[in-house]
């Protein structure tokens, strides 16, 4: 009986695509990436001839990102994941050293000061300020959670992160900004946070959008039109409708890859914000389930893997770095189906933007690492 049971066992553990968690997450990894490549190329050709005289322009940058990515992915996966935060130090005054200064000596581009010019690629400091946000969260969290204390509201940590908020919401990016404080903040509800300081939170969170929204004139009109984009097609809800249209005509298969025609000057930013809407204008509706669906069992995984992590800060930064990335996940969706207004956050692999991938490939890797000690724990 006993050896019926272990054939039993071997043949299950036979049929599996992988052998634990980690390998679902690197494999869903390297599908994400690969959909994301072929997509930065298909929806950046027609711009990048127009204004840079190749289509390859954004497809060699994209390829050197990736790279950089993959190392940063090696260097976080080989490395403890409590030495983030022993370095955490480091980690903020280098960031809060580069918000400032791309606020000073950053190129002006649509308005806003985002990127510090290096010599391969264009740095963006408040992408990295997502993850640093990640780590000091999870450092106050787990400590509170091991000495069995109350999470609070107002900590030397929130001052902190509430910092990078503000530094980075002057460039203006209010996307990334929110997300800089929103992920500590699911991350703390998530936690345990007492039901009372929830409702507290929310009032705050919602009282201060409101002011953010209020401040710059043209938010408003965005949220005004979210829920009836035509009625300002020209002008606030022509990126939008853009993508409305754009999704609606992929059907039920797509164009065909490299045949979308939104590409042609009719989206913007159809290489970034809206990638996906091209990528479903190409692959049709079955195309978009399976992102759907890479990024629901990412979640799975990833949540598994906090579940057996060996101790509460790798449980706490594991939930975080899945936050990361499936939440901006679910907002670019949103963004891309008209649901929520045009906030300017990238679909993580899919859009082209090269500090957000490194910075995705590093917290994956820091992932994996908290994986691979738990097993070992275990």
């Amino acid at each position: 009986m006993a050896d019926v049971q272990k054939r039993e066992v071997g043949q299950t553990a036979g049929k599996r695509f992988w052998t634990n968690d980690m390998e679902a997450i690197i494999a869903i990894t390297v599908v994400l990436l690969i959909l994301g490549t072929i997509n930065v190329f298909s929806s950046s050709f027609i711009f990048a001839e127009a204004e840079f005289d190749s289509p390859y322009f954004f497809l060699k940058r994209h390829v050197i990102n990736v790279f950089i990515g993959l190392i940063a992915f090696g260097v976080c996966l080989h490395f403890d994941y409590h030495v983030w935060r022993r370095w955490i130090v480091v980690l903020l005054l280098f960031t809060i050293i580069a918000l400032i200064a791309v606020l000073i000596v950053g190129p002006v581009v649509n308005g806003a000061r985002r990127w510090l010019p290096l010599v391969v690629v264009q740095f963006q400091p408040a992408e990295l300020a997502k993850l640093v946000a990640i780590i000091i969260a999870a450092a106050y969290i787990s400590i509170k959670i091991k000495i069995q204390q109350p999470l609070n509201l107002l900590s030397i940590q929130a001052v902190i992160i509430g910092l990078m908020f503000l530094l980075t919401e002057l460039e203006p990016d209010m996307g990334t900004g929110c997300i800089i404080l929103g992920i500590p903040m699911l991350m703390l509800i998530v936690s345990g946070l007492d039901k009372k300081k929830v409702y507290k939170l929310a009032a705050l969170g919602l009282a201060g959008a409101t002011a953010l929204i209020l401040k710059e004139p043209y938010r408003l009109e965005r949220l005004k039109i979210t829920y009836d984009p035509w009625s300002d097609a020209q002008n606030y809800g022509y990126q939008t409708v853009q993508s409305l249209s754009a999704i609606g005509s992929g059907e039920l298969t797509g164009m065909g890859l490299g045949v979308g025609v939104s590409k042609y000057d009719y989206l913007p930013e159809a290489h970034t914000d809206f990638a996906f809407a091209i990528f479903c204008q190409e692959n049709g509706f079955l195309g978009a389930i399976f992102v759907f669906l890479l990024f629901a069992a990412f979640a799975v995984y990833a949540a598994r893997i906090a579940n057996k992590a060996r101790d509460e800060y790798g449980q706490v930064l594991s939930m975080g770095i899945m936050i990361l990335v499936v939440g901006q996940a679910i907002a670019n969706l949103l963004m891309v189906g008209g649901m929520i207004p045009v906030v300017g956050v990238p679909l993580p692999f899919i859009s082209y933007g090269g500090t957000s991938l490194i910075v995705t490939m590093a917290a994956i890797g820091i992932l994996i690492n908290v994986g691979k000690q738990g097993e070992k724990s275990g």
